[in-house]
């Protein structure tokens, strides 16, 4: 794999990158089955757009945006040079993020969740008298924990790893996805032969303003499910500073 990717001018790659992300795979006949996961991976919006969702085989896909520029890439006073190829004009046209609202939508009490496979918005008040989601406080308002930009605390909500569609025959994709700009997409590793995972730092939309507290704890769904994804409170028996779907986890366990 070359070190740097084979680009022959400034352009769109140089601050954005398309890809598609696998969200989860179908085990099963439940519509719902990947709503949590959905509604996870879809909530962190802010270095990601995301677009189609749609059904492969038993995958559920999303095209998306990923707002990060090459490392190589520098731009100042709308002139741009890449420090790779040694290219230097205007500029190149930013990719502008889309808008993608979670929460707030007409109301405190409105969400964008994903709800049978595609995202919607919906009606989710907090109920009179609200049960806590884990037995003590929120262990992340203390916490130490940092992202690689070295914000600290909540790190699980701001940082995630992702898989992405790209297999061994698409050397360009991948040179363009190993030379982003770290901390904010790094780690890349091979998955299989269709597919590689990357970290990538992009907040939850979900979020209060304090960047910690999470808008949909304690709200259920119309059917009694939990408007929150399971896999954010649903702690590990031995180390209860950690949940399942926190990014530090699942580096430890490797």
């Amino acid at each position: 794999m070359p070190l740097t990717p084979p680009c022959d001018a400034l352009g769109k790659q140089c601050t954005s990158l398309p890809v598609t992300i696998r969200v989860g795979t179908f085990e099963g006949d439940d519509p719902f089955e990947l709503d949590h996961d959905g509604t996870w991976l879809l909530g962190h919006t802010q270095r990601i757009s995301f677009r189609k969702l749609y059904v492969e085989d038993d995958d559920l896909l999303a095209d998306a945006v990923l707002h990060v520029p090459c490392r190589y890439f520098k731009a100042e006073d709308g002139k741009a040079h890449c420090g790779a190829h040694g290219f230097a004009g205007p500029s190149p046209s930013v990719r502008r993020q889309s808008r993608q609202t979670r929460q707030g939508g007409g109301g405190g009490d409105r969400f964008v969740i994903m709800d049978r496979h595609k995202m919607k918005e919906r009606h989710l008040p907090l109920p009179r008298r609200q049960l806590p989601v884990v037995a003590d406080e929120n262990p992340c308002l203390e916490a130490r924990c940092r992202t690689g930009d070295n914000t600290r605390g909540a790190a699980c909500c701001r940082d995630l790893i992702i898989e992405i569609l790209c297999t061994e025959r698409q050397t360009k994709l991948e040179s363009l996805l190993r030379t982003r700009k770290s901390p904010y997409l790094c780690k890349f590793e091979r998955e299989d032969e269709d597919s590689v995972e990357v970290e990538i730092i992009s907040a939850c939309g979900y979020l209060e303003d304090d960047g910690v507290a999470c808008t949909l704890h304690g709200r259920k769904r119309a059917d009694g499910r939990t408007a929150k994804p399971s896999l954010c409170f649903d702690w590990p028996p031995k180390d209860p500073n950690l949940h399942t779907g926190c990014v530090f986890l699942k580096r430890r366990r490797r």
